[in-house]
């Protein structure tokens, strides 16, 4: 197909406090993904997208072949002791999925090939492995379409076979009583897809006694559940962006009881865990934005015997804390970096991790045991594979456990800087960057990411999917924008709601300011973006559609009003607090001065690249579908505008590693098509 589809204009008419929306292509949502002219038109845009991709020789090839030559042949993960076991995945350059494994006296023992289970499907993803307290048997979750409604699967280890099935639209997360003959799991709404009930299931009962333990009746609220530090409590927390609240289950107790820790409250959020006499509590009562963290004994849960051990911060956001013996690490974000900060039980005095670096990213991982004298935590950056470290608790000696194999990559080639600019409003943003050596900065392709929503930050650690652009001369640029969380709850709170234009404002303010200092060439400029990212992509280049020349655009958000007006939309309700409740006048008219498919118009729009999945169920597959034809029929320019949807996949695209990797480089080849078209 040499030109572009066309389909059809069905006008809908959607009125909202008075206000009159025509949406032409709101036909092209089919909730049952079976309408066979919407089907049509979905391939016929991919067959246009292959099309174009073949005739401006589009060089995805050569980017998945330089992924294929830094990723080794054969690759063991990290081991993670449970016990006497340790439990590891290995993966291989030659396969889609990875191997599980358990590691017992030098013994070791295939659990799961999920190769073998993903062969002849056309859509295959697990969600972890939970292992129980008895290690006889391990659960997973199953996803056969993308939609991340995952079915329960039992399998005994003893005889190598799988036990039982569980079909019951989960999340895929499970956690095992202590007898290890049943479960507890959460179940989503099959609407909605809203977490909101948690059941327990016996080995060998029918699912239909699966037993309810607890139902969330506010459609506002989503359910998640965790082990506690001792692994004696089971925690179920109910939560939206400003509230929430959480129970917790005594797992050595034969009754399934649970227990409310603190109600829940507006504008208050907190976090629990616990050691063998007593709950530790991270909260931002009384205002606190970045927290401060509390202990209580184990029979007195009520704020009034809340005991302060560190103190609020308006400069330093405690993200989260983890408890051993004689000391607790808080991971926390200065200046817009992650810290990790251990702290002596006896006083409470603060001692800082070094790290030797001016942009990267930090985490604890594996920390499983209470009692031990070391934790380990990884660390990364633009230009360093990822590398786990285990630290003495008392000498503080470090040594490294484990890093991530990148073939052919050497660090020395490469430049990062963490630089800051000013936002319009005065606000100070910060950007990482990564670039090669000795290119002309002025003259260098520039491919600007972000993200800015939920809290959530692009970190700068090392980006493999990106290293290709960049060993080609592109200089790639992180700007950690408003709406994320990069500079303490505050940078949130100022990028959501009735301050979402920030978030957008800023993205563009890094830009302009980069170019301005003679980094980037303003006719090489890109930008790309996913999910709420999408939705940020799609906003930009309607304020500044001559300011970007190829925009990614990956499973966005852009009908913001329609979709949050309809409650029957999966997330809809959880989400009123990050994007506002249209339903309420004011803040409709606000999403609908920024909501990219409401704000198209005729305007010189830079080439774009929509990518999406049929089955995806956070972003839904018809806001791209309707996104693209209306910004193709109002661009000016005659700059493409291409969509490529997967008929089968969710919203992180297809299943397996190399399938996700020819989709990043079909994405990147596109940009690099332009940079050379440009020249």
């Amino acid at each position: 197909m040499n030109k572009a589809p066309i389909p059809k204009k069905k006008p809908k008419k959607l009125i909202t406090h008075q206000d009159v929306r025509i949406d032409n292509y709101y036909w092209l949502r089919d909730d049952q993904r079976k309408d066979s002219e919407v089907i049509k038109y979905l391939n016929d845009e991919n067959q246009y997208t292959d099309y174009w991709f073949k005739a401006h020789k589009v060089s995805s090839n050569k980017i998945f072949k330089s992924y294929i030559d830094a990723i080794p042949k054969f690759e063991e993960g990290f081991k993670t002791k449970i016990d006497q076991y340790e439990y590891y995945s290995t993966s291989s350059v030659y396969q889609e999925h990875r191997k599980y494994y358990r590691l017992y006296k030098k013994s070791k023992k295939l659990l799961l090939d999920v190769n073998k289970l993903a062969k002849d499907k056309d859509y295959y993803d697990i969600s972890a492995i939970y292992p129980s307290k008895n290690h006889r048997y391990i659960a997973y979750g199953e996803d056969c379409n993308g939609r991340r409604e995952f079915s329960i699967v039992i399998k005994d280890l003893k005889n190598n076979k799988n036990y039982e099935k569980n079909e019951c639209l989960s999340t895929g997360n499970i956690i095992w009583n202590e007898n290890s003959d049943g479960y507890f799991y959460l179940k989503k709404d099959p609407n909605t897809l809203i977490t909101n009930s948690l059941f327990f299931h016996k080995l060998g009962t029918s699912v239909k006694k699966d037993k309810l333990i607890y139902k969330e009746k506010d459609n506002q609220f989503n359910l998640s559940i965790s082990l506690s530090r001792t692994k004696k409590y089971l925690f179920l927390q109910s939560s939206k962006t400003e509230s929430n609240e959480t129970w917790f289950l005594d797992l050595r107790k034969p009754s399934l009881n649970l227990i409310c820790f603190l109600k829940r409250k507006n504008k208050h959020l907190y976090y629990i865990d616990d050691t063998p006499e007593k709950f530790f509590i991270l909260s931002n009562r009384r205002n606190q934005k970045n927290f401060a963290l509390y202990e209580t004994n184990l029979t007195k849960t009520s704020e009034s015997s809340w005991k302060v051990l560190i103190s609020h911060q308006k400069n330093e956001l405690i993200e989260d804390f983890l408890c051993f013996k004689d000391f607790i690490i808080l991971e926390t974000r200065k200046k817009g970096l992650p810290c990790l900060v251990q702290c002596s039980r006896k006083d409470y005095r603060k001692v800082y991790i070094e790290i030797e670096d001016e942009s990267y990213a930090l985490n604890l991982i594996n920390n499983n045991n209470y009692n031990s004298k070391y934790f380990s935590f990884t660390f990364s950056s633009l230009k360093s594979p990822s590398t786990i470290y285990s630290q003495n608790l008392y000498s503080k000696k470090r040594r490294r456990l484990w890093t991530q194999k990148v073939l052919n990559h050497k660090e020395g080639k490469y430049e990062t800087k963490r630089m800051y600019v000013d936002a319009r409003d005065g606000a100070k943003v910060p950007i990482s960057l990564i670039y090669k050596k000795g290119i002309n900065l002025k003259k260098a392709p520039l491919l600007q990411y972000g993200y800015g929503s939920y809290g959530l930050m692009v970190e700068p650690s090392f980006k493999l999917s990106f290293m290709p652009l960049v060993e080609s001369g592109f200089i790639f640029a992180i700007a950690h924008i408003r709406g994320g969380q990069d500079l303490g709850r505050k940078w949130y709170d100022e990028g959501r709601m009735m301050k979402k234009m920030n978030t957008f404002f800023d993205f563009i303010d890094c830009t302009k300011k980069l170019l301005s200092k003679g980094i980037g060439d303003k006719n090489k400029t890109y930008a790309m973006g996913g999910s709420a990212g999408g939705l940020l992509m799609g906003v930009i280049i309607n304020l500044e559609p001559k300011l970007y020349k190829g925009i990614v655009s990956a499973v966005p958000f852009v009908d913001v009003l329609t979709t949050m007006l309809d409650e029957t939309i999966p997330l809809t309700t959880f989400e009123y607090k990050e994007w506002g409740n249209p339903n309420k006048k004011k803040e409709y008219f606000y999403i609908k001065k920024y909501s990219p498919y409401d704000n198209i118009d005729f305007k010189p729009y830079p080439s774009v690249l929509v990518t999406s999945s049929l089955y995806d169920s956070q972003v839904q597959y018809f806001e791209p579908a309707k996104y693209v034809p209306k910004l193709r029929e109002h661009s000016t320019s005659g700059n493409p505008v291409l969509l490529k949807m997967n008929m089968i996949g969710g919203h992180a695209g297809k299943s397996g590693r190399l399938a996700s990797l020819k989709e990043t480089a079909e994405e990147l080849g596109f940009l690099k098509t332009l940079s050379i078209k440009d020249d």
